[in-house]
């Protein structure tokens, strides 16, 4: 692995910790520098293509998007219809006829690059209301008290839910990158001849092992199970993340989707297996967990 690549990777993964341990607008302003690169690279892709899609609009309305995810993520899912409508009412009004390539174009990077990635914000906020007020030392100290005291249950959910996502992907990546370099075999398909099966069910294995040894740690009701459910989540939606960045790529005949980060290629190169993930732990945490636990 060159040099350039593990750098790179080791300032992302400080980057977002450190992000992620404060929360709050510090957080949102990362995942907002996120989004803004993620969608200019996506629509160089889309415009490879001969495609003309609404970028400047669909951008704005992602941001803000973000913005309310963090006042108050209830009123986040208004967002999506009320921008699609308004995107094709200003398709309308272009000198130039739109196409059906364009409107479907400038959705999709409205849900792929702008809905998808807000829910990142929503899961950090679960849970934070009780200490998000409080100065940003004595939040810290919380924090840190609970974790050297392993009493990581007390920790919002927001944190440990993102966290542990976080660490279930790193682990099907890394899993995935270093078991199919050395053991893989079978391709795993035509969209990215580099992946093979061997990589991707280790880098899954790994995800799960990561989600179940958290779960149990979590005081996760059955945590065998939810662990086990949980990080199967994680793996295949990553992967699948992968595999669809790759298909968007193929394409519009391009090796990566940018050269902004050193090894890893753009944004979109080194973000594709987050894309998916964090809408379904959401859901698992909010709506499948507290099923369990009944």
């Amino acid at each position: 692995m060159p040099w350039s690549r593990i750098f790179s990777g080791i300032v992302a993964i400080a980057l977002a910790l450190s992000a992620t341990l404060l929360g709050g607008w510090p957080y949102t302003l990362l995942f907002a520098v996120i989004v803004f690169l993620g969608q200019l690279e996506y629509f160089d892709l889309v415009r490879a293509k001969g495609i003309a899609p609404t970028a400047k609009t669909t951008m704005f309305v992602s941001q803000v998007l973000l913005i309310i995810c963090t006042l108050d993520r209830n009123l986040a899912d208004a967002v999506m219809p009320l921008a699609g409508t308004f995107i094709c009412f200003y398709l309308l009004f272009q000198p130039k006829m739109a196409t059906i390539a364009d409107i479907a174009a400038s959705i999709l990077g409205l849900f792929y690059t702008g809905y998808l990635p807000s829910y990142w914000v929503r899961l950090r906020s679960l849970d934070s209301a009780t200490i998000s007020n409080l100065p940003v030392s004595d939040y810290l100290s919380i924090i840190w008290t609970n974790i050297v005291n392993g009493n990581f249950s007390a920790l919002p959910q927001g944190l440990t839910g993102t966290a542990l996502t976080f660490m279930c992907i790193w682990a099907a990546d890394i899993g995935a990158y270093f078991f199919g370099k050395f053991f893989g075999k079978t391709p795993l398909s035509n969209i990215s001849p580099k992946k093979t099966v061997e990589g991707a069910v280790f880098g899954i294995a790994g995800s799960v092992i990561v989600a179940v040894v958290t779960a149990y740690y979590l005081n996760w009701p059955k945590f065998v199970f939810t662990g086990v459910a949980l990080g199967l989540l994680i793996g295949i939606a990553s992967l699948l993340g992968d595999l669809t960045e790759s298909m968007l790529k193929r394409d519009a005949g391009v090796k990566d989707s940018g050269q902004l980060i050193p090894g890893h290629g753009g944004i979109l190169d080194r973000t594709d297996s987050y894309i998916f993930t964090a809408p379904l732990v959401y859901y698992f945490v909010t709506l499948l967990l507290p099923l369990v636990g009944k």
